[in-house]
């Protein structure tokens, strides 16, 4: 601050900064010196420091209480505490509270509630000036006549509201805003930080707000011009869905600014209009629901305003500064649930808000329905996992034009109108995981995919203009790593399509899919790929699917994560596919066999010895305690009938070496699922012990780290299996190694077999 001292620093939340600038233009007016953070901190600096600076360099402390100021977790709480502290050279009370809401006093911090004595709000713009300045200057008598507010400095304000900020909360003569929505909550942030933007100027007052359906645009809009409202003098609401009727609203304007006759047409409304509005500085446009930026290119007066435009159109660089609007924080979410929903607990409206996305309109529609009719959260969720549509269509806010789900459906309709294509990837999307779907899924899959989307394909340029389709419609949003879509979006597009083109559309994504198995899960070179393609995996129905080729996908899957040590991921997939698949194909099945070993590998390393798979084709089933327990066997390993089992605790078992065996293995050996014929052991490798550990799982003492691919660590080694050193293990009594189990391969052979 260069060793100036100020007489103020204005303390505020990000939400009163139109309190904020009000007061300090009052007290700059007046002829105070005043440090405000929006005025004088440059962005970049840091916040700690600047307000330590400012508490150091400022006489006294004007504390703007409000609902958010006394918030516990913002730095408005150092703020205030620390302009409690006396300064050598200050006053004795530097702390100047004043109210700009009405905060009950039990939520005033008790070192507050003695000193706040003024309230800024509830009167007019004179009588709250009035106030303000008798709290800065305190009871005592001044030495000589005090300066007439109206006289102040040099250039100072002339008339409250003439040339600087009107008193936060009143509106200006020309007005036709939409009225304000009372539950609006938080996104306090980004209200700040457009406010931000549209004072730097150029082409910054012009920001275009955009987002999917529903995330809040136009709310954020609405609160932005309400909440600003004293630092204009002319707002005006312009409905921009339809762009023929652009005209007729300005028309409306210029009637209200005297600008146009009643007989004008619509281009001397246009000149008219922009330059009454260029000749003024304190105005603001909102273009509400704009088609695109062609539509307001010939709308946009220039000129020292201000304008706001809301679309699901992403393109605004040529004449805004584009701003995305995205779901609500967490936080946010579950204060709407709990401020609507009497009684409704944090942990329930958390669970709420997880399912809902937390998409703003969801939110207020669950919130609405669930605070009208009584319904418990684990009742709303079960009606939002088997009704979705039908549920989202249910209790549209009063500040929304439609539903969620009619909302949806509309730009669905439209996108399949102008681009079928685009429309049949946007369906196949939303029967994924609503995390990022690779983009090369489809490309690489091009011979599964519907006529004129796998023409897209093959052509590079074309199949980028698809995507972007989605993107400009807002159905999902387009980045390096892929596309995404949101899980509320997925639900309606789903629940619309008829049963027939549901499941058709199903059954070519998991066609998609299963094109696309990296296969190989033991190959550290395909786990990213793997990585980015299992939550699309676990999104499909695996367990239903009647595409083979999926199916050997799901094994390869289990593998891919027991090999990765997510041991819990994999043993629940195992176990679900392989009950399901054992009730719908049978014990015999290949795919039911190969899970069943995945599922047997998962409990060995989670040590649940006693929970071996039941009784089935070379299986007798669990042993009673104390006797020896055969291990599950992989069914492409014969056992000979003269060898013992090895007996739980590790150890012997087989005390003499025969036709096909080696002879005793070193305790510790030999225990755990059978090694799967498709892992190479290295020499040095060592089986899990019995008891669990071990393994070498990470390098250490006498290990030299992971190996090379396809080789170390896998499920532990079959003691009927002769391990050969950097080779597949040879079944006892000869032959090769058996390959991995998929499309092509027969799988491992019945128990017995040679």
């Amino acid at each position: 601050m260069g060793g100036d001292r100020k007489d103020f620093f204005v303390s505020h939340a990000g939400a009163d900064r139109a309190w904020a600038e009000w007061v300090a233009w009052q007290l700059v007016d007046a002829g105070y010196t005043v440090e405000l953070d929006v005025w004088d901190w440059p962005v970049g600096r840091n916040f700690v420091t600047a307000m330590s600076d400012a508490l150091d360099g400022c006489d006294r402390v004007v504390a703007l209480v409000s609902a958010a100021y006394v918030d516990r977790s913002r730095y408005t709480r150092e703020e205030w505490a620390a302009s409690r502290v006396h300064l050598p050279g200050a006053g004795g009370d530097r702390l100047v509270p004043v109210r700009v809401e009405n905060v009950p006093v039990a939520e005033v911090p008790a070192l507050l509630r003695p000193l706040v004595s003024c309230d800024l709000f509830g009167v007019d713009a004179l009588e709250a000036r009035r106030v303000l300045l008798a709290a800065v200057k305190g009871p005592t008598q001044p030495g000589g006549e005090p300066v007439f507010p109206g006289r102040g400095t040099p250039g100072g304000l002339r008339e409250p509201g003439g040339s600087g900020p009107r008193l936060p909360g009143t509106l200006p003569r020309v007005w036709n805003v939409p009225a304000r929505n009372p539950g609006f909550t938080g996104r306090d942030g980004l209200l700040v930080a457009v406010r931000e933007r549209l004072l730097t100027g150029d082409r910054a007052v012009v920001q275009a707000l955009h987002g999917m359906g529903g995330v809040g645009k136009t709310q954020l809009a609405m609160e932005y011009a309400h909440r600003f409202a004293g630092a204009y003098e002319l707002t005006w609401w312009i409905d921009s869905e339809q762009a023929a009727l652009i005209g007729e609203q300005f028309a409306a304007l210029g009637a209200a600014l005297g600008c146009v006759a009643a007989d004008a047409g619509i281009e001397a409304v246009r000149a008219a209009v922009l330059a009454e509005l260029r000749q003024g500085g304190r105005w603001l446009l909102v273009f509400d629901n704009a088609g695109s930026p062609g539509d307001l290119r010939g709308w946009l007066p220039g000129g020292g305003g201000h304008v706001l435009i809301t679309s699901r159109e992403r393109r605004w660089g040529a004449i805004a500064a584009a701003v995305e609007v995205d779901v609500l924080a967490r936080a946010e979410s579950v204060a709407i649930l709990q401020n609507e929903v009497t009684g409704l607990s944090g942990a329930d409206a958390d669970r709420l808000a997880d399912a809902l996305g937390d998409l703003p309109l969801a939110v207020a529609q669950a919130a609405g329905y669930m605070a009208e009719t009584g319904t418990a959260a684990a009742e709303y969720l079960d009606l939002l996992r088997t009704r979705a549509v039908q549920l989202l269509a249910e209790n549209v806010p009063d500040f929304y034009p439609r539903s969620l789900a009619a909302a949806t459906q509309l730009i669905a309709d439209r996108l399949a109108d102008q681009d079928p294509a685009a429309a049949e990837l946007a369906n196949l999307c939303a029967f994924l995981a609503p995390e990022p779907i690779p983009a090369d899924l489809f490309t690489r899959a091009a011979a599964e995919l519907p006529g004129e989307l796998a023409a897209r394909v093959a052509d590079p340029l074309a199949w980028r203009q698809t995507l972007a389709q989605l993107a400009r419609q807002s159905l999902a949003r387009i980045d390096q790593r892929g596309l995404q879509m949101h899980r509320l979006t997925q639900v309606i597009l789903r629940g619309s399509l008829p049963s027939e083109q549901a499941a058709a559309t199903r059954r070519c994504t998991e066609a998609i899919l299963a094109a696309s198995d990296p296969a190989d899960p033991v190959n550290p070179v395909t786990w990213p790929r793997w990585a980015r393609l299992m939550p699309h995996l676990i999104a499909a129905d695996l367990a239903a699917t009647e595409d083979p080729g999926l199916r050997w996908m799901a094994c390869h899957a289990c593998h891919y994560l027991l090999y990765r040590g997510e041991t819990r991921t994999g043993h629940d997939l195992a176990s679900d596919l392989r009950q399901r698949w054992r009730d719908r194909l049978g014990g015999d099945d290949q795919n039911t066999l190969a899970v069943t070993y995945y599922f047997a590998w998962a409990l060995r390393e989670m040590g649940r010895y006693a929970r071996s798979p039941g009784p089935g084709p070379g299986h007798p089933g669990p042993q009673p305690p104390g006797t020896w327990c055969r291990q599950p066997r992989h069914p492409g390993v014969r056992h000979h009938p003269g060898h013992r089992p090895v007996p739980v605790g590790g150890g012997g078992g087989c005390p003499r070496p025969g036709p096909g065996h080696p002879g005793p293995q070193a305790p510790g050996a030999g225990r755990g699922p059978p090694q799967h014929p498709d892992v190479r052991q290295q020499p040095r490798h060592r089986p899990v012990p019995v008891g669990g550990g071990g393994g070498c799982p990470r390098p250490g003492p006498g290990h030299p780290g992971p190996q090379a691919p396809g080789a170390g660590r896998g499920p532990p080694q079959h003691p009927d299996v002769r391990q050969q050193p950097r080779h597949r293990p040879a079944r006892a009594g000869g032959g090769g190694g058996c390959p991995q189990p998929g499309p092509g391969h027969p799988g491992p052979p019945p128990p017995g077999a040679g």
